[in-house]
């Protein structure tokens, strides 16, 4: 991913430094099981630990994997020149590549996963703040883009609060299914390897064992962890696509924060644009670009074969630096929200109490009127004021067949605003907790 879009801890993960550090480690960790079987010698497997303050040099390892045309056995080659040959002779004793490769992949996704939930912890924050902070901010509700029915604008946060949530709880459910590893060799039937160094290995690097791989980890707790990315992006999406729509300048209900100094456009100095939920929504469709191979590497030949691989070290690095990015910038798009309450006031107004027509319609059929009558009572009105700009609630009490089944008493209640906010405690109650 491009610097740009890009936050230093999540790159750090994929740095080819922390790659050979983590390759390392599953070494190290497996001389040490070797020894304690009987299998090396002690002394070669604490030969082995000399490097664990090593800087490995990732220009040499290319350098030998240019002859090699093999990245794992040009790191050993590489860790050989440090800790010599004879005490090297030991190291990835009965494992194979994808030992070393698939347990290295499984621990960086783990750890994105560590820095996305506390992303996605920064993103439920600020929602929450939001949302109780405009609890009872009336706004108008649309369906297909059309004014519906009064909500408010704590609900709408409410609502991407626990879409978030739920993203939360699959992510912790993903990181746990991709939270495997396997030392298990060549077509993973421990031939040449006890699985005793498998269950050290792993728990030393925080990993349960794989209860079977083939000469791979299962690619489908992958395929889940990368679905579970792209939910999340389309939530992000969701909540871009809300603040894009309110801070059209027709609707302006909400808009970014514009700092002093920003420039909205190179041509025309009035502009101030949603440029941040615009790249939410592009950010989001780069994320989502992992799903579809990560589904399709599923399905590997027979105990193993290398077609995953070229699209895991694309879709693992992009795919995580691209989401940490989108929901620090989420985070901070809806904590500096500037909102704009009287202008969510005069747009429920805009057609003048056309927006309580239900309230009309539920009130007709309980005084006796058939459904069909009443629906044709209140459209009729309703029309006018779509087509002449008429008050809804003046029209409906000049009716007379209206005010034959409705007092104007009772017409007027209809068109109290409290009406439609009273479970607005309730709703919350369910989202936040008592």
């Amino acid at each position: 991913m491009i610097p740009r879009y890009a936050r230093p801890e999540m790159v750090a993960i994929w740095s080819p430094e922390t790659r050979f550090r983590i390759w390392y480690e599953i070494e190290a960790h497996a001389c040490d099981a070797q020894a304690a079987l009987g299998v090396i010698p002690k002394a070669n497997a604490e030969a082995v630990w000399r490097a664990k303050d090593v800087e490995f040099d990732v220009a040499r390892i290319d350098e030998i994997e240019a002859v090699t045309k093999h990245d794992v056995i040009a790191f050993l080659t590489h860790l050989a020149e440090h800790i010599g040959s004879e005490d090297a002779r030991f190291v990835h004793q009965g494992m194979t590549s994808s030992d070393v490769l698939d347990t290295t992949l499984n621990i960086q996704l783990v750890r994105a996963a560590d820095i996305l939930l506390a992303d996605m912890d920064k993103v439920l924050a600020a929602l929450k703040k939001r949302a109780f902070e405009h609890k009872d901010t009336v706004r108008i509700g649309r369906s297909h883009g059309i004014h519906a029915e009064p909500t408010t604008m704590g609900l709408t946060f409410a609502r991407f609060y626990a879409e978030m949530g739920r993203n939360k709880n699959r992510l912790e459910k993903a990181r746990w299914e991709v939270a495997t590893g396997a030392i298990s060799g060549a077509v993973g039937t421990f031939a040449n390897i006890d699985p005793a160094v498998e269950e050290h290995v792993c728990e030393k690097l925080g990993l349960r064992p794989e209860p079977i791989s083939t000469q791979v980890i299962p690619r489908d707790r992958h395929a889940m962890f990368f679905a579970t990315l792209g939910v999340i992006a389309s939530s992000v999406e969701n909540i871009a696509i809300e603040i894009r729509h309110m801070q059209r300048t027709e609707v302006l209900e909400a808009e970014e924060f514009f700092s002093p100094g920003q420039k909205g456009s190179s041509a025309m100095p009035h502009k101030r644009n949603p440029v941040l939920t615009e790249n939410l929504t592009g950010l989001a469709r780069l994320v989502r670009m992992a799903v579809i191979p990560a589904m399709e590497n599923v399905a590997l030949w027979h105990e193993r074969d290398i077609s995953h691989s070229s699209v895991e070290r694309g879709i693992a690095p992009d795919a995580t630096i691209t989401l940490d990015f989108a929901l620090n910038r989420l985070a901070g798009v809806v904590e500096k929200l500037v909102v704009y309450p009287e202008n969510m006031l005069a747009n429920m107004n805009k057609f003048k109490g056309l927006v309580m027509s239900q309230r009309v319609l539920l009130a007709l059929t309980q005084a006796g009127v058939s459904r069909e009558d009443a629906y044709r009572l209140v459209q009729r009105n309703a029309m006018k004021v779509w087509e002449k700009g008429a008050d809804f609630r003046e029209e409906l009490l000049a009716d007379a067949e209206v005010t034959a089944a409705l007092s104007p008493a009772e017409i007027e209640e209809k068109f109290d605003l409290g009406y439609h906010t009273k479970h607005v405690d309730t709703i919350f109650a369910r989202v936040f907790g008592a």
